[in-house]
């Protein structure tokens, strides 16, 4: 099994260590998923709302000018609601419906 980094930087300009961040929830996720363990429900819930709602990046979570990469984990889906169509990424399906909010019409995940 090959070691995941925890954190790249992604900003130009000085950040602090990325040491300094080790109490924040999505360093202590990404430190887990590196170990092999698994996530529970409020982890996975947790993760699909951060990685949906930042304008950064589709399949990571943005702090401080890191970027914490959750691609390993995360599936894309596509979900019909209201007659339009709308991408997410999410680690299941489960997550996913605690994030979108209305009736949902259909999901399917999309292989990649």
């Amino acid at each position: 099994m090959e070691t995941k980094a925890i954190a790249t930087k992604f900003v130009r300009h000085d950040v602090p260590e990325l040491n300094t961040l080790q109490n924040a929830k999505v360093y202590l996720l990404r430190e887990k998923l590196n170990k092999g363990e698994k996530m529970n429900r409020a982890e996975k819930n947790w993760l699909a709302e951060a990685v949906n709602r930042n304008a950064f990046f589709k399949r990571a979570v943005p702090l401080q000018g890191y970027r914490f990469g959750f691609e390993d984990v995360l599936k894309t889906y596509v979900v019909k609601q209201y007659g339009s169509w709308q991408e997410y990424n999410a680690p299941d399906k489960t997550s996913l419906k605690s994030i979108v909010y209305g009736r949902i019409d259909q999901i399917a995940e999309i292989s990649k």
